[in-house]
Formats: structure tokens, C-alpha cells, sequence
């Protein structure tokens, strides 16, 4: 995946190649733009993307995230976020709870 002149936030024409199908972990000091770019760049065009792509009825029930500024993303596959923060206080709750994928 390629980011090129991301500029979301406190991003200054931050530019990136992201490797598709391995773990990718981003670090960095607090306010270095880390949830900048996983959040605001990368899962909000990857959502966008993804709910475009939808029929004009369905996208009237889902709230359309604000388009990044980026000059261009490449290889952007449809996006999920989850946040660490969660409602639920069971300690056996997973990625695959949380998102009820693991009922299917």
C-alpha cells in the first residue's frame, strides 16, 4: 500500500510504502500523527472507499467519514477500525467478539 503527501492533522506530507498481508504496527512519541495516520488517513478512505461503493439506499444509514488529506493511496483495501477502548468489561471479548465476526 502507498500513502503519498499525507497532511491529516499534525501529518506533514507524510509519505509511505505498508506492506498487504503481514502485521504492521505503528509507533512513535505521542503526537507524532500515529491514530493521524492509521485513523484519520488510512481507515477513514478505506471506509470512504468502501461505503461509495454501496447503493444510494444503503448509504443513507451509514454516516460518510470526512475524505482525508492525502494526494493519492494506492492498494487501499476496504477498512474496519477497532479501538482499544472498548463497552464491554468481559475478559474473554476478542477481536473476533467485538465485531461479532466470530458468529459467522
Amino acid at each position: 500500500m502507498r500513502v503519498r503527501g499525507a497532511r491529516t492533522h499534525n501529518l506533514k506530507n507524510v509519505s509511505a510504502d505498508i506492506p498487504r498481508n503481514r502485521l504492521v504496527v505503528i509507533t512513535g512519541l505521542s503526537g507524532s500523527g500515529k491514530s493521524s495516520l492509521a485513523f484519520d488517513t488510512l481507515y477513514a478512505e478505506g471506509q470512504r472507499r468502501y461505503v461509495e461503493s454501496l447503493s444510494a439506499y444503503a448509504r443513507q444509514f451509514l454516516q460518510l467519514m470526512e475524505k482525508p488529506d492525502v494526494d493519492m493511496i494506492e492498494g487501499l483495501s476496504p477498512a474496519i477500525a477497532i479501538e482499544q477502548k472498548s463497552t464491554s468489561h468481559n475478559p474473554r471479548s476478542t477481536v473476533g467478539t467485538v465485531t461479532e465476526i466470530y458468529d459467522y
